[in-house]
This record gives structure tokens, sequence and C-alpha cells, in this order.
């Protein structure tokens, strides 16, 4: 079994303390800094979707892309309206709106995904922001681990379905007219980095666990997100090849490499919210002080959620990680292609209900529904991408 590894610079943790030690270390660590995005830098006009978004790091991201002039769509399972108004008080914009879904149910999933399509919503930016650290293990509404299914099972549905629904679309469409570069942002964790390998053989199956081991599952459920940021991106954009490195100038785009849809994840680093509600009361009187005087405020850890959803050349780039502000790679096992591919064969088959359940009887925009080799037009086949073996 793989040794999980503790201390400065390690991401995995053997305790609640261990885990604050090291965020503390890799907060004040400046070294490879990106810059902020610009103060002037707008969306007008474009729509955002935050998950998330009514409390933490969801909100603060859902006021700055509503103050740049985004329509910003606030997809919570609670907080409606007070959240919504609050963000449309402190963004001093009324171009904000709350939607209703609980991401630990994939029938409430299923239907904000229907709600999305019958009113012809289309996403330019999507921040899959929501999370959660529960202090014990507890099943979801379809019997799976609650963080598997918030943090992973959730957007894979939710991906597939705005795919296919037309809710996000591609750069260049089917008939060949131009689309402006619809953007995901994954919110996953440097936790991902020490998560030992996903154990196919048990994909899916309730887990129990108890405080001492919760933050280890927490990192498994971020190598499920991150594996899935990696394999959607190449299923997407086929014929992408970053050239891009960090020792290079971060303005490079790769203009012989289409992007049809960007995909990029993060891990936002130590924030001051409320993610840790659950922790044991005994830390508590620990953890608060520490988290509000050292940790990052939600407004400063949307830094860089902001640079990958609204700067320019993020555009033109696909499968950025960010840890924090720096750029740097994710995991092997998150960027393994043939994880990729089982990763997303093993979740088709327990989302198998809901896949095409709305797609009205056509096969046509299905991303799971047919292979490259059924279609004709070269753009076509890009979208099936979505669908077909790695």
């Amino acid at each position: 079994m793989k040794k999980t590894k503790t201390g400065p610079n390690a991401v995995g943790h053997n305790s609640v303390l261990s885990a604050v030690t090291t965020a503390l270390f890799d907060m004040f660590s400046n070294k490879g800094q990106l810059d902020p995005l610009a103060d002037n830098q707008r969306i007008d006009g474009k729509v955002c979707l935050v998950t998330g978004a009514n409390s933490g790091l969801g909100k603060s991201v859902a006021v700055q892309l509503a103050k740049r002039g985004g329509h910003v769509i606030m997809a919570c399972r609670s907080g409606i309206p007070a959240a919504g108004e609050d963000v449309k008080r402190l963004s001093g914009s009324d171009n904000v709106e709350m939607l209703s879904v609980d991401l630990s149910d994939l029938d409430s999933v299923s239907a904000f995904c229907n709600t999305l399509r019958d009113r012809n919503i289309c996403i330019d930016i999507a921040i899959m922001n929501a999370g959660l650290m529960p202090l014990n293990s507890r099943p979801s509404a379809q019997g799976y681990e609650l963080m598997f299914a918030v943090h992973f099972l959730a957007n894979r549905l939710m991906l597939h379905r705005w795919y296919q629904d037309g809710v996000i679309k591609p750069a260049t469409s089917v008939d060949g007219s131009p689309n402006s570069t619809p953007r995901v942002i994954f919110v996953s964790s440097e936790a991902h980095q020490s998560s030992e390998p996903i154990n196919f053989s048990k994909f899916g199956e309730y887990i129990e666990f108890g405080i001492k081991d919760g933050l280890r599952h927490y990192g498994t459920s971020k190598l499920h997100l991150s594996t899935f940021s990696n394999e959607l991106s190449r299923r997407l954009n086929p014929e992408y090849n970053d050239e891009y490195s960090n020792e290079q100038n971060n303005e490079k785009s790769n203009e012989s490499s289409p992007v049809n849809i960007a995909i990029h994840s993060l891990c936002p680093g130590p924030i001051a919210s409320n993610i840790a509600r659950e922790s044991p009361g005994f830390l508590k009187p620990i953890l608060n002080p520490i988290m509000s005087l050292f940790f990052n405020s939600p407004d400063k850890a949307a830094a860089p959620v902001m640079l990958l959803a609204c700067a320019e050349n993020m555009e033109k780039r696909t499968s950025v990680y960010l840890h924090m502000m720096r750029e740097k790679p994710c995991s092997e096992l998150a960027s393994n292609p043939s994880n990729g591919k089982q990763l997303w064969e093993s979740s088709q088959r327990l989302l198998a209900k809901y896949l095409d359940s709305e797609a009205d009887g056509s096969e046509s925009d299905s991303p799971e529904g047919k292979s490259t080799e059924d279609t004709q037009e070269k753009t076509a086949q890009k979208k099936n991408n979505l669908s077909t073996p790695a």
C-alpha cells in the first residue's frame, strides 16, 4: 500500500493539525506566483454558473464574476434567495439569479439539468466549486459515499448533460459556425497529489470511515475529480498539444492546436471558510483562530479561479492546474490516460440510468451514445470524442 506523505511540502495528512501545518507552509511560499487577473478584464454578457455559491469561495467568485459584467447563476442547495440578494448587493449587479440543486442527489442534478435545457441557457463559464468534508462517512441519496457523489459523480453527470443538451457548446459548432470558447473550472485540492490509486475493482462502493480517515477519503474524492478533469479535456480537445512550459512566457498561445472547451482545475489553498464546519468540537477552539488569522479569505482565494475563468490566454489552453497562484502538474495518477479511460467507463456504468434518460430518444447529441466512426463531419467527430474510448 502506498505510504501517505506528511510534513511541509507534502500533501497527505495523518491528522487535521498536520493538514493545517502544510497548508500554512504552502500559503506563504511565493515562488512562481502568477500575476492576478487585471482589474479591467471584463466578461460582459457571459453566462457564468457557480455551484456551491451560497457561501465561502463560491460566493466570492459569484460576486467577482458579477462585478466584471457576467450573468451569474448561483447553483445551490441552500441560501435561496438570501445569498443571491447578498451577491447582488456586494457586486452592484442585478444580473444574478439562484437555482436550486442538491449535488448529493442525482435525481436533483438531473432535474437541474432539465431546467437549464428547457430555459435554453448556454453557459460560457462554469465554476464547479461545491465541496464538503464530513466528519464521518455518510451515504448520498443513491447510496454512494457523500464526497464521491458531490465532488465527482454530480460533476460527471452535469458535464455530460450540458454537452448533450447544448447548454455548453464547443468553440466550433457542428455546422462550422464559430462560438466563443467556453470554460469549465473544477475546484479540486492538492490532497489529490498523495491519494492512493483509485480502486476500480470496488468503484462506487460505499465506504465507512470516521474522523481519523476523513482527510484521506477527501483526497481520494479529489483524485476522482482531477482524473475526470484531465480525461474530459482529452476527449473534448483531441487535437490540442500544449507547448507551454513554466520556463516560457505564460502568455504563449497554441494557435495550431484548437481548444473546443477549455477545461482547467485548481487547488485554492487554505481558506477561512465553513468547509471545516464538521471539525470535532475539541479542535474548533484551535482551528478557528488559526483559520481566521492565517488562512486566505474567500475573496483572496478566488484569485486563481478568476484567472482561469476570465484571463484571455486561458481560453487558448486546456488542462491547466493551479495550486493557488502557481501553475504546476497535477498528480501522475490524475493525468494518466489509462486511469482516465477507466474512470470514464466505470462512472458511465454507475450513471447509465441518468445519461440518456432525458435525451428525448435522440442519439445524435448523446456524448455516450455514438462512436466517431458513425459521424462524417470533422467537427462532429471532435464532439463524439466525449464518448469514444481514448
